[in-house]
């Protein structure tokens, strides 16, 4: 291998989640922060979380209908 090249590692590297819970991984960088982990995944805990409170789903069935209904009148 050639000297110099490589980055270096850190084989206690501090995972922190959002969480709070953290995890030493071995990685190039000293520090990682992530948005969710293990601890806090609904497929590892079982607890799903809805992320459509704004309705998104129902607003895109919405704009869906209405673009179907135009198609349907200017094909007539």
């Amino acid at each position: 291998m050639k000297k110099d090249i490589h980055p270096k590692y850190f084989d206690k590297a501090k995972t922190t989640c959002v969480c709070g819970a953290t995890y030493d991984f071995g990685s190039t960088k000293p520090e990682i922060h992530v948005e969710i982990c293990a601890n806090c995944h609904p497929v590892y805990t079982g607890n799903e979380k809805v992320l459509d409170t704004a309705g998104r789903v129902e607003k895109f069935r919405a704009r869906k209908e209405a673009g179907a209904s135009k198609a349907k009148k200017s094909a007539k």
